[in-house]
């Protein structure tokens, strides 16, 4: 039996998210369970494997079978709240989850990437609708190096190999609902502002080069409205709302 499968998964529920849990053998993607559902706020839908697993910009996201942890959560936000943030918010909590369950350190790479020494572990997809959001949670938990795809822009592991042991994905899940509920309750109470130490400490872009929609310099801070703060190369500060962020080598200088 499947750690994820409901009779084992249930006893580990803490919290107001996770019911209904929804548990899928296989699917196209977890989110069409949980699109245009009707499911109230915290449900849950998990699947062992997808069919056509998707990530941000239209990017597939493949999976090896029982191996990774793919589920979504359904959230019902106020009607004020600024949505976009909501992706660093679950990016915090899939990292907090996976330092208490791995004891390794974890980051967030803006807007949506989890990273462990520099390589991918985890992302995070946001599909809104009528006052539905959608947050779709890809995590590479027990694959080996062979399981992960070997071209990708940013290399990619797994909590199995950066902590040498596999891992109950049941168990990570329950951890994410924990650490997702308790910053999403204050995100909704006092914004990012709440988060801003957390986001400070995880944030994995600052002091690295960036080049976003074509304007490369330096990234520093994650502002307070969930921007990106760039210092680009000519001098002038930016906040980024958007955009694929692409690494850059750090420039040489001659002495």
């Amino acid at each position: 039996m499947s750690e994820l499968e409901p009779e084992r998964f249930f006893p580990l529920l803490r919290g107001g998210l996770g019911n209904p849990y929804l548990y899928e053998v296989e699917t196209p993607s977890t989110q069409d369970l949980l699109r245009d559902s009707g499911y109230p706020h915290g449900a849950v839908a998990v699947a062992e494997h997808q069919t056509a697993g998707r990530g941000r910009s239209g990017r597939s996201w493949d999976d090896t079978p029982s191996t990774a942890l793919l589920c979504s959560v359904l959230l019902r936000p106020p009607v004020a709240a600024p949505l976009p943030q909501l992706s660093l918010v679950v990016g915090l909590a899939v990292a907090g989850a996976i330092e208490r369950e791995a004891d390794v350190r974890a980051v967030v790479k803006w807007p949506n990437d989890v990273l462990i020494e520099g390589r991918k572990v985890a992302g995070v997809l946001l599909e809104a609708s009528e006052g539905v959001v959608v947050c779709g949670i890809g995590i590479n938990v027990n694959q080996e190096e062979r399981d992960l795809p070997p071209v990708v822009r940013i290399p990619a592991t797994s909590l199995g190999i950066a902590a040498g042991r596999p891992f109950d994905r049941g168990l990570v899940l329950a951890s994410v609902l924990v650490e997702l509920e308790r910053r999403y309750t204050d995100w909704i109470a006092g914004g990012l502002a709440c988060l801003e130490d957390e986001l400070e400490r995880r944030n994995a872009l600052r002091g690295r080069r960036v080049r976003v929609a074509g304007r490369a310099g330096m990234a520093g801070a994650i502002a307070p409205d969930g921007r990106l703060t760039i210092v680009l190369d000519r001098g002038d500060t930016v906040l980024v709302e958007s955009g694929e962020v692409e690494l850059l080598p750090l420039e040489k200088r001659c002495r």
